[in-house]
């Protein structure tokens, strides 16, 4: 099941937000992210804040209702960003499954986004997909209506992964639609997972080939983690499949780097490879940079200067909340500057560019030594005052993080 909201402040009814993180709107990037919660079926990993049809049963949020209820709260945070509100830099439609909407829907709330707001010259725009629930003809009408990018979940090229993943695509499908993807126009970009129970280092290898011999813009690897509450939990729990070893790991995530790496695919952000700064996730690295975004939908996450809200979890309370004409928002936290700094450095350090080394405190800055003698922060970019993680210390980001922050 998906995991629990965390505990905030209450939210105003009307969303409005003080007046200090209205200041300077327009004068950073901003991000608008849409939630589609809709799931075909739920995998046995997955704690996303996802449902499947028959989980929402009749009353409340639907395929095809969603988009009215998501356009409202566009609506809602036009208005609570006033006059002086933002151009989107950047949109990303995340799920769920967000091409199980009609592609007509998903244009019509980018076009509610681009009239309230108005979209940047250069503004890119992603959804992302299953390789099952596009064609070429769906794929299309999402590039006339203003996307740039798609992002498919490809996970593995191997069956038996796939399988014990609960992915229901046939791994042939992933090179139809990256061939859809590409005739209509748009950037392409594909995820896998690794760290499966019953994945061999050979079974990895299979699905990085395969990945690349698609010549994606993009890559995103991400280390499978088995989250509180799900099915894999479930079955760890009682011994049917073993956890992933973190050794295993760590000989996946440095064969997917000398492979992608390899076929020109340069690593900027820990789990996430492109083939080259225009084809960089320029909405995630808003959020690895601080910036600012609004997040549409149920359980979606914003942060705008320094106030961060999310919203009530369940589809149906959203819909409920917007047909009143009420904020979703289920609680919300005024950031400190010690939190805004810390995360400053646990997100900063994940760069290729790292963080400047005078954005540290004093206390972590004597730790920087220790970090380069273990191998762990590059010593030449150092001493160009910068902190830029080595491969090793991208396996151990966590403990640099802790050694610069002095936890």
């Amino acid at each position: 099941m998906p995991s629990a909201l965390p505990d905030g402040d209450p939210a105003p009814r009307d969303g409005a937000l003080p007046t200090y993180a209205l200041a300077g709107l327009g004068e950073r990037p901003f991000g608008v992210y849409l939630h589609v919660p809709f799931c075909s079926v739920r995998c046995g990993y997955c704690d996303f804040n996802t449902y499947t049809l028959p989980e929402l049963g009749q009353q409340g949020a639907s395929l095809d209702t969603y988009a009215d209820a998501a356009m409202a709260e566009i609506d809602l945070a036009a208005t609570v960003l006033g006059d002086d509100r933002p151009r989107v830099d950047t949109v990303f439609v995340g799920g769920g499954t967000p091409t199980m909407l009609r592609s007509g829907d998903l244009v019509r709330m980018l076009d509610r986004l681009r009239e309230r707001f108005g979209l940047a010259d250069d503004a890119e725009v992603t959804t992302e997909a299953n390789p099952d629930s596009v064609t070429p003809e769906s794929l299309r009408e999402l590039a006339d209506g203003g996307f740039t990018r798609v992002s498919l979940g490809m996970q593995s090229a191997v069956p038996h992964v796939l399988r014990t993943l609960d992915r229901t695509h046939d791994p042939a499908n992933v090179a139809r639609a990256v061939d859809g993807v590409r005739a209509a126009g748009m950037q392409v970009s594909v995820d896998l997972i690794y760290g499966t129970p019953g994945e061999s280092l050979d079974d990895w290898r299979t699905s990085l080939e395969a990945a690349v011999a698609l010549e994606p813009d993009h890559v995103s690897a991400y280390a499978l983690v088995v989250e509180q509450g799900t099915r894999l939990a479930a079955q760890v729990r009682r011994g049917e499949v073993t956890m992933p070893d973190d050794d295993d790991e760590a000989d996946k995530y440095e064969l997917a780097d000398e492979l992608l790496t390899g076929t020109g695919l340069g690593w900027y952000e820990i789990s996430n490879w492109s083939r080259d700064e225009a084809t960089r996730c320029r909405h995630n690295e808003g959020y690895w940079r601080g910036g600012d975004w609004w997040g549409v939908g149920p359980g979606a996450h914003s942060h705008v200067g320094g106030v961060r809200w999310w919203n009530v979890k369940h589809p149906n309370a959203f819909a409920q909340r917007m047909s009143a004409g009420d904020s979703p928002a289920h609680a919300r936290e005024e950031l400190t500057a010690e939190q805004r700094h810390d995360e400053e450095v646990l997100l900063g350090i994940r760069l290729v560019e790292g963080l400047p080394r005078d954005a540290i405190s004093p206390a972590g800055r004597s730790a920087v030594a220790g970090l380069i003698a273990d191998g762990l922060l590059d010593g030449p970019a150092a001493l160009r005052g910068r902190l830029v993680l080595t491969r090793r210390g991208r396996l151990l980001a966590d403990t640099v993080v802790r050694r610069l922050l002095g936890w």
